[in-house]
């Protein structure tokens, strides 16, 4: 029965050679079995027909059936379009075409009874609709009706090629002409136990389905299946780590720890703080290899734990890499590490592309005789030609920036595995961190350092700017410095880079005493380097930025965020660059500045950033308000198993169903020998066939 569905696409009635190549290339679907699992995101119910004069304001797609009476081609150059009206002797709508002018005059036959299917949009009085779908009713008559319309996700190159949903649809068809039996793929006792629909039904249904409930029924058996299988690999992997990775013991506390933390560190550690190496230190010391995330509000000291980590390493002959995401933040950590370590006889070095010549050729040499004891650096720590001496751990800063094959790279850098701490200061809410972060051990530092005072957040609308100003002058007359950041986000860089560039021109006459500098992503390495060392040495006071600066940046003398257009922003996003912020012992304050009409849920969204700097909060808001959006694309693209049809956000109540599912079975059947899992542990491995398993970094 698998041999069917391993079968090439290529080989369907229906797809041929061509077909099979743009399937492959913009859907990944190579085979039979990924053509039927290539699942719809929607259903759209075409069983009911409106009648012109029943549209309103509002509807989302409709199915209407009547005659083009009239067709035209209006306006010139890129305005140009095609009109038709269209009656069921009810009222009229005005059919529109923006492209394909020629190919839709030649489609639309005046007299012709057509089913149409789009969104009406009011304009004066009339409705439109945009490039419907339109089919003959001799058509739609001689088809089997199929009331749960599926819709494909699709991509241009395909529409182009005249592959719509319902060609989707049809190869499916054709698929399951040939199909004896789709064969199960959980144990019976779980599709009972949580009510499932078998395998084949729910296949079957989310594709061909005459009912809503069908549908309904059919995605939760599929998302159940996934997160289930995604879960059994999380916990299956967890466990064998626990015994199956050995790692370089560091049972010493010496020298190093103890002369940088009595005589060196600059404040009071806070209990959380504390509480944290106490957990690193017991996995150090284990005798396993350690794979711990540090999670840690912006401002909450993770650095210095870091820190102190390398030195346990140290102590005990190792050395130790600190990975940065970007060249400023790595060269930040390395002039703080080279201040601080120097007191106690400690060799720091960094290694970025822009260490180069006779200084990287000096300090490759250094790091591979031992010289080198805390190396700094971007991925390019983990190019092969570098060469550690003794490595024993791996610090990686804002982890979800590396991808999951590069993070893996590290194990090359010594005999047996480094022991590995991740640290994010991107709040994870649990739900999901529990399967993002599945395998690895997790650390949350929860207090701010002493001395540090919450930011104040206001929200303003443009209009108020001048209230602003005063603020801003103010703050900088004791001495203090400002941000001002602009988004510059891709759809719209050049509109966006005009803007900031008029901003900064703005700012400089808004702040004729104080000098401005200006840093973005568009700027070459050196010159993005020299704009920010000139605001960090205090030679200029108000830097006009984009989000460049929303990681890592470390100014205790400034005192202000403004954000430009903050409701373009997440707020996860708005609570990172606050974060830049509010890093010395002086009040510090995010002004949020938004148009003057804001949508209720912004302003909404505003406020609670105004109410709270707790970031676990605004994460588990930001998800509320904007959906899975990046996060989720940051934390599906390093699973060990794919996920087609389930989300990691909105499916979170069931994946905390799967999982306690998949801990029964790894309790129930920890070696793997009862007949009735075999089913799972082979399907386990089937899933896993084709996956590189990355998940040992995490």
């Amino acid at each position: 029965m698998y041999s069917f569905l391993d079968q090439d696409i290529t080989y369907l009635k229906g797809v041929g050679q061509a077909r099979a190549q743009i399937l492959a290339s913009e859907l990944d679907i190579h085979t039979i079995g990924d053509l039927l699992h290539h699942f719809p995101f929607r259903h759209e119910d075409r069983t009911h027909v409106y009648r012109i004069a029943e549209i309103h304001e509002g509807m989302q797609n409709i199915q209407l059936r009547g005659r083009i009476i009239d067709i035209s081609i209006v306006g010139e150059g890129p305005k140009r379009r095609l009109m038709a009206n269209f009656t069921d002797g009810t009222g009229i709508v005005t059919l529109i075409w923006f492209r394909s002018l020629k190919t839709f005059e030649k489609i639309c036959k005046i007299g012709v009874t057509y089913q149409i299917f789009g969104e009406p949009k009011a304009f004066k009085n009339t409705f439109s609709i945009a490039h419907p779908e339109m089919e003959v009713m001799e058509t739609v008559q001689n088809r089997p009706l199929l009331r749960m319309q599926p819709v494909y996700h699709l991509t241009e190159k395909l529409t182009g090629r005249g592959i719509t949903s319902k060609v989707i649809n049809q190869l499916v068809a054709n698929a399951f002409e040939k199909i004896a039996k789709i064969p199960e793929t959980l144990s019976q006792d779980i599709v009972n136990a949580h009510g499932l629909v078998s395998h084949e039904q729910a296949i079957r249904d989310i594709h061909f389905s005459q009912s809503a409930e069908d549908v309904n029924n059919a995605r939760r058996r599929l998302k159940f299946e996934e997160l289930f299988y995604l879960q059994l690999s999380i916990l299956q992997y967890a466990k064998s780590r626990q015994t199956a990775t050995e790692g370089w013991p560091f049972p010493r506390v010496g020298e190093k720890f103890n002369g940088f933390y009595n005589n060196v560190l600059p404040f009071n550690l806070t209990e959380a703080q504390k509480n944290v190496i106490r957990e690193i230190h017991a996995d150090l010391k284990s005798g396993r290899q350690m794979n711990r995330l540090l999670q840690g509000d912006v401002g909450s000291g993770k650095t210095i734990v870091a820190a102190l980590v390398a030195l346990l390493a140290i102590d005990n002959g190792f050395q130790a890499c600190i990975m940065a995401p970007t060249e400023i933040l790595a060269e930040q950590h390395y002039r703080g590490l080279c201040e601080q370590m120097r007191q106690i006889g400690v060799n720091v070095a960094l290694l970025t592309g822009n260490v180069k010549g006779k200084r990287r050729r000096e300090t490759l040499e250094e790091l591979k005789n031992g010289n080198i004891q805390i190396l700094v650096g971007t991925h390019a720590l983990i190019e092969p030609g570098v060469e550690f001496h003794n490595l024993g751990l791996a610090v990686i800063d804002e982890q979800h920036r590396f991808g999951v094959k590069q993070r893996a790279q590290l194990w090359t850098k010594n005999s047996r595995p480094p022991h590995v701490l991740v640290m994010t200061a991107t709040p994870i809410p649990r739900t999901l961190a529990m399967t993002v972060y599945g395998d690895l051990d997790v650390s949350v530092i929860n207090e701010l350092p002493p001395g540090r005072k919450p930011i104040t957040t206001r929200h303003y609308a443009s209009r108020q700017y001048e209230r602003i100003r005063q603020g801003v002058e103010a703050e900088l007359h004791r001495g203090r410095q400002v941000y001002i950041v602009y988004p510059l986000i891709k759809e719209n860089e050049k509109l966006d880079l005009k803007a900031l560039e008029e901003g900064f021109e703005e700012t400089q006459r808004r702040f004729p005493q104080w000098k401005v500098g200006m840093v973005h992503g568009k700027m070459k390495p050196a010159e993005k380097d020299a704009a920010m060392k000139a605001f960090a040495d205090n030679e200029t006071q108000i830097l006009v930025s984009t989000t460049v600066i929303e990681v890592g940046v470390n100014v205790p003398n400034a005192s202000v965020m403004i954000v430009e257009n903050a409701e373009r922003f997440g707020l996860a996003q708005l609570h990172q660059l606050r974060g830049r912020v509010g890093r010395g012992a002086e009040q510090s304050y995010c002004i949020l500045v938004t148009k003057d009409q804001l949508a209720e849920n912004t302003h909404e969204r505003m406020q609670i950033l105004v109410e709270t700097n707790d970031g676990f909060r605004i994460a588990e808001a930001d998800l509320r308000f904007r959906g899975p959006g990046d996060l989720e694309g940051t934390a599906q693209s390093g699973l060990p198993l794919e996920l087609k049809i389930a989300s990691l956000v909105g499916d979170s109540v069931m994946m905390s169903e799967a999982r306690e599912a998949a801990q029964r079975i790894i309790d129930a059947d920890p070696e793997q020998k009862l007949p009735q899992y075999r089913i799972l542990w082979t399907r386990l491995q089937q899933l896993k066939a084709n996956q590189a398993n990355y998940s040992d970094i995490s």
